[in-house]
């Protein structure tokens, strides 16, 4: 690991002054998957922007809104009384992921920001787009299990990891971002990247920008949910699909839907075709069954993730189920 300069900014604008003056500065939270970038060489920033000291740790709910900042826990959210009661498709996302000294440690921005687990990525002696553009992409012909069946590049096949996210991009929540431009708001399904001509760009933000929370809006959430996620072992393992589910019904008959997935696209991948299809239709795994099919067009596998095509078509019906009470 290199050396570097490490500052502890209290104001929002010195926190972000500090990148503007150094190029190769990064914002570090709880550090979860930044040191471990820095101890693999992967990236070696010169100096560590310490934003622990801003007030972006609470979570409150206002005007039909759940706001969370960027420096809440993940252990603390996911315990949280508000974000149980409006929207615990979150909580249970959360609650997934990791294991739970992580969870302890973990921010919401870090999260979110975090960056694909492919071994390629992680190992500096191989290919990889992602880390080293114009190197190439080792998992495309290589040992591609654990790897994309939507939206990938000739460029990248690498998933998204956060269990979190997917259930973010199932809320339609928006996240807000300050710079010296001052605050925007980013839609989540806008926040992450499909790997393009540019792998190695993870999100829209830009350089000097700041996460400072998520505002989710309260919707008819709050009760028929399920987070439903497939790993190699029950703890510290990352989705091989995982799925967000959330309807609501009214006299057995669908009248909304969300439902996004994770391990399978360099983001998190909403299934906007499939959530179409069930509004009207009544409360059925026939039903459920056929909205699987919709959400899977366009998949494509790799030699070692075909598996992935009856994965996921399976655990959309069964997390809707879940969500939907019916017997398994």
């Amino acid at each position: 690991m290199n050396q570097f300069q490490y500052v502890q900014p209290t104001k929002q604008k010195a926190a972000i002054d500090a990148l503007i003056k150094d190029p190769n500065a990064v914002f570090i939270a709880g550090g979860t998957n930044l040191i471990d970038l820095m101890k693999r060489g992967i990236v070696s920033p010169n100096k560590l922007v310490d934003i622990n000291r801003l007030p972006l740790k609470k979570i409150k709910h206002e005007n039909g809104t759940l706001r969370i900042g960027a420096l809440a826990l993940n252990s603390e959210v996911a315990q949280d009384k508000l974000v149980l009661e409006k929207q615990p498709l979150l909580a249970q996302a959360l609650q997934a992921g990791a294991s739970g000294q992580l969870r302890n440690m973990a921010t919401l921005g870090g999260n979110m920001l975090q960056r694909t687990r492919c071994p390629y990525f992680y190992d500096t002696a191989l290919p990889c787009n992602k880390r080293e553009p114009g190197s190439g992409c080792g998992a495309m012909e290589g040992f591609n299990r654990l790897h994309a069946i939507f939206g990938f590049s000739d460029k990248c096949i690498s998933v998204h990891p956060s269990d979190m996210s997917v259930a973010l991009a199932a809320l339609e929540t928006k996240v807000i971002v300050a710079s010296p431009k001052g605050e925007r708001q980013i839609l989540f399904t806008d926040l992450h990247r499909l790997p393009g001509e540019q792998p190695e760009k993870d999100t829209t933000l830009e350089k000097n920008e700041l996460i400072l929370g998520i505002d989710i809006p309260d919707g008819p959430f709050a009760q028929q949910v399920h987070y439903l996620k497939v790993r190699d072992r029950a703890s510290y393992a990352f989705a091989l699909v995982s799925v967000a589910a959330a309807i609501a019904t009214e006299q057995n008959i669908i009248k909304d839907a969300r439902l996004a997935l994770g391990g399978v696209a360099h983001k998190p991948w909403r299934l906007f075709e499939a959530e179409k299809y069930l509004v009207g239709k009544p409360v059925s795994e026939a039903t459920f069954n056929e909205a699987a099919t919709v959400g899977m067009q366009g998949a494509k596998a790799f030699t070692h993730n075909a598996y992935k095509l009856k994965l996921a078509p399976n655990i959309i019906v069964a997390a809707l189920k879940s969500a939907a009470g019916i017997a398994k």
